[in-house]
């Protein structure tokens, strides 16, 4: 049910502004000066101790002292708190007497055979988004207390409440459950075609060459303001850096440029549609992919060209190959950690990968792609599903509150 929508509800039901069936206790922080303030067993909540439905533990915890000479509140056991501000719609349970900061709010119906807690908690899980709408605020949203106090709750009787609330628990459990199966299924495609590409290169038995023999050019790029260039709006030089380097595609919905001045002070490192392109500083080495486009480009010093000689080798088999688990491996254990972890070009040069023929790496090319394709069928599939479950929890909240379930 929308707020203020104003259509029959069942009969025994009712419209409330929750001021009217709630107190609304705000929180505070205990002085950070005071540092004892914050050696009690007094659970203290911020948002960040929102973390699930059920806050059964805190960050911090405090004194008696510190409630006393504070704004804090503790509000009792088995009641709902909700984010006014930092974390703006989360809602939680809490299963111990918890004291909570100033961006938060406790709600505690005024009487209790009036109000379920349940019906309550999940209630403001049906309009956590309405609440986060409403958030004002240049650097922090929040929402203010009147618009708390006059949002509206329906109310049937407090068993009908109480049933609705066993209904929403079995339904959700049972979502949750064909929730989670669909990750599962989601992992194991995934990791199906992790084991397959494990496999392909790992168990071949192949003649092994130098990557430095198989490639017409490895180099990697520079810093723009080692070579006295600056970064430019469109049009210019397209500027490759890691970031853009994604594992079998190339990243490119944000884009750099630099002036076009860059190509002439760093002409080897000018890229041709169809380079292999590695990462090879951070956290993101052996990330690879084709560079699949036309756009004149450049790249950085994090990132290795690998020119495939068309002879030896395919440029789809040697992206493959590198984002292999088995090739992986063997990027990681070379890395060298100074500042960040890296690897050179010596040692792609040196590098010893499997080699089978042209017509050999065309066939596992095509293979790989096909399994490709229908590994991203799957995935889409259980993301879809994943989705389609999380509407479904929102439908059925919306039909609780509005007397649509039984």
């Amino acid at each position: 049910m929308k707020q203020g929508d104003t259509l029959s509800l069942p009969k025994g039901w009712e419209i409330k502004k929750l001021g009217e069936v709630c107190d609304v206790i705000g929180g505070g922080t205990p002085s950070k000066k005071n540092s004892k303030f914050y050696e009690g067993d007094i659970l203290w909540a911020t948002v960040r101790d929102m973390k699930s439905e059920i806050i059964s533990d805190t960050e911090f915890k405090i004194t008696e002292e510190a409630v006393k000479k504070s704004s804090t509140n503790i509000i009792p056991k088995g009641n709902v708190i909700i984010a006014t501000r930092v974390g703006l719609g989360k809602v939680c349970l809490i299963e111990k007497d918890t004291a909570i900061n100033q961006d938060l709010r406790g709600i505690v119906p005024k009487k209790s055979k009036q109000l379920d807690n349940g019906f309550l908690f999940q209630w403001f899980k049906s309009i956590s988004h309405l609440i986060a709408e409403e958030g004002t605020g240049a650097t922090v949203q929040g929402v203010k207390l009147p618009f708390i106090k006059d949002l509206l709750i329906p109310l049937p009787p407090l068993p009908e409440q109480q049933h609705i609330v066993s209904i929403l628990d079995e339904a959700f459990a049972a979502i949750e459950r064909s929730r989670n199966a669909a990750i599962k299924n989601l992992k194991n495609a995934k990791e199906l075609f992790e084991s397959y590409l494990q496999g392909v290169f790992e168990n071949g038995d192949w003649e092994e060459n130098k990557l430095g023999d198989l490639c017409l050019l490895i180099t990697k790029g520079s810093s723009p303001k080692w070579q006295g260039i600056k970064y430019v709006d469109e049009p210019g030089i397209l500027f490759v850096t890691s970031e853009n380097v994604g594992e079998g595609k190339m990243l490119l919905n944000e884009r750099k440029y630099v002036e076009e001045k860059f190509n002439l002070k760093d002409k080897k490192s000018i890229l041709r549609k169809g380079d292999v392109l590695t990462n090879i500083v951070g956290a993101s080495i052996g990330r690879t992919a084709i560079y699949d486009i036309d756009d004149v480009a450049n790249i950085n010093q994090a990132v290795c060209i690998l020119r495939c000689n068309p002879k030896y080798i395919l440029n789809n088999y040697l992206m493959n190959l590198l984002n292999s688990p088995f090739l992986k491996k063997i990027l990681h254990d070379n890395e060298v950690n100074t500042a960040r972890a890296n690897l050179s070009l010596g040692f792609f040069n040196k590098l010893s990968i499997p080699c089978p023929t042209i017509d050999e790496q065309q066939t596992i090319v095509r293979q790989l792609d096909a399994l490709r394709a229908e590994t991203k069928k799957l995935e889409t599939n259980y993301q879809q599903k994943i989705i389609n479950l999380e509407e479904l929890k929102k439908s059925v909240l919306q039909k609780a509150f509005a007397g649509e379930i039984n």
